[in-house]
């Protein structure tokens, strides 16, 4: 018979997330990106998932892509195998810490002033151990969800996913047979929204990201001898374009629905002449969504030459681009008509933008696990600025939302702390995150 006890506070729950938090803190699972510099950190992760998980009784698969790229996964049956399953999902490699300034150990896990600082206290390590401390509750209490859940654990996320859910979705889609939703990181966490209310943002799109190359090409020659045809003159004047170009406002099914959610909680009505003053007087949660309002190119990388009197055949430019779901057809267009014909544009990297249904039932349910703990704070969608390995999952046609539920003080911006020095959560977020993902899973 399955129980229907929620946990409390001081629960064993709560006492297990905090424990795997912080040891998978101390599993320095460093992602650099580079391909001579992977240490084992991520499989020996894995392993620690996957040890805790048997110790309850699941049965788990861990694979590596490659030495040290290690990923796990485990399945837990629910009530109506006819539902579609859902992929509950963290990774579990962290970005470097190098040339930072750290006033506590990195990968200390200590805890000061009912702070956990350490890489991976917010990006993600804290979902990691809070879904692997509620499936094992699940297991231990004889739980059974509604839907079927996928517990996740990836390796590679912070360079792409290529050797964590990309390579799994491709080499082993059966993992995740039967799911149509999935739900990780960015979002959940609490911003402010009035006097004594908070809003959770669940992040149900996320903008498309692409790297790209402009070329131009001249006559070389002497540089004592200057000439009209100047590959760096050209490239200069096709950055200078993509530089102090705004691409326009769009507005997007993820940005009407916090617009008409956070708006009407607060007592504002947004409009287009004022929308960026508006969103600018919210404070940091205006910056999170402001970034979102349009399609960015953002000149990175310039290389020409290589001796300063040598006039140079080439020139080339690197570019970050982020395209807004619904622009992914339209965007290379756009971006070479900026540059001019003359300009070679060549997109290399491309993941495209994903957007997930508004209407799901799963918002609803994060709605009620909400407020259950916060009785007043109130779900709102809103589309990330950046990617999470949702993006590969939906190859398989999951939808994917970000929803780490978080309570923090208001004065406290979780986005800030991705990837800064220092990083750094309350624990009081991390017993509130295990609270509601619980509810929320169960419910699922």
């Amino acid at each position: 018979m399955t129980s229907s006890r929620v946990p409390a506070a001081g629960s064993l729950l709560e006492e297990e997330a905090l424990r795997f938090i912080r040891d998978l803190i101390r599993i320095e699972s460093v992602n650099t990106g580079r391909p001579d510099t992977i240490g084992d950190g991520e499989t020996r992760a894995a392993r620690y998932v996957q040890a805790a998980l048997e110790e309850v009784g699941y049965e788990t698969t861990l694979l590596e892509s490659r030495p040290g790229r290690g990923s796990v996964v485990a399945r837990l049956a629910g009530r109506d195998p006819s539902r579609g399953a859902l992929v509950v999902h963290a990774h579990l490699d962290v970005v470097p810490v190098e040339g930072q300034d750290w006033t506590h150990p990195p990968f200390g896990a200590e805890i000061e002033d009912g702070v956990l600082y350490g890489r991976g206290a917010v990006d993600m390590k804290n979902f990691a151990g809070v879904i692997l401390a509620v499936a094992r509750a699940f297991k231990r209490d004889a739980e059974v969800p509604e839907r079927d859940l996928v517990f996740a654990f990836f390796a590679d996320e912070e360079a792409g996913g290529v050797w964590g859910a990309k390579w799994l979705v491709e080499h082993h889609p059966e993992l995740f047979e039967g799911a149509t939703e999935a739900l990780s990181e960015v979002g959940g966490f609490s911003v402010p929204l009035a006097p004594g209310r908070r809003a959770y943002l669940v992040a149900t799109a996320e903008k498309g990201v692409a790297w790209a190359r402009l070329r131009t090409r001249g006559r070389p020659g002497h540089g004592s001898r200057p000439t009209a045809d100047n590959a760096v003159v050209r490239l200069a004047r096709a950055v200078a374009a993509v530089g102090e170009h705004r691409f326009p406002v769009t507005r997007t099914p993820a940005l009407d629905a916090f617009l008409e959610r956070f708006g009407a909680a607060r007592g504002v009505e947004f409009t287009d002449a004022a929308l960026e003053t508006q969103l600018d007087e919210l404070g940091f949660v205006g910056g999170i969504v402001g970034a979102t309002l349009r399609d960015t190119a953002s000149p990175t990388v310039l290389e020409a030459g290589s001796k300063t009197n040598v006039i140079p055949a080439v020139a080339t430019a690197a570019l970050d681009l982020r395209i807004l779901p619904g622009h992914e057809d339209t965007f290379r267009a756009d971006l070479q008509r900026l540059v001019g014909d003359d300009v070679e544009l060549e997109v290399g990297r491309w993941i495209p933008p994903i957007a997930a249904p508004l209407d799901s039932p799963l918002l609803g349910i994060a709605q009620h696990a909400i407020a259950a703990e916060d009785e007043h704070g109130v779900v709102v969608p809103y589309l990330l600025p950046a990617s999470t390995d949702n993006k590969h999952l939906a190859r398989l046609g999951i939808a994917g939302y970000g929803f780490v539920p978080l309570r923090v003080p208001d004065d406290f911006d979780v986005f800030s702390q991705f990837h800064t020095a220092d990083e750094h959560i309350p624990v009081d977020a991390l017993y509130f995150s295990a609270r509601v993902t619980w509810r929320l899973l169960r419910e699922a």
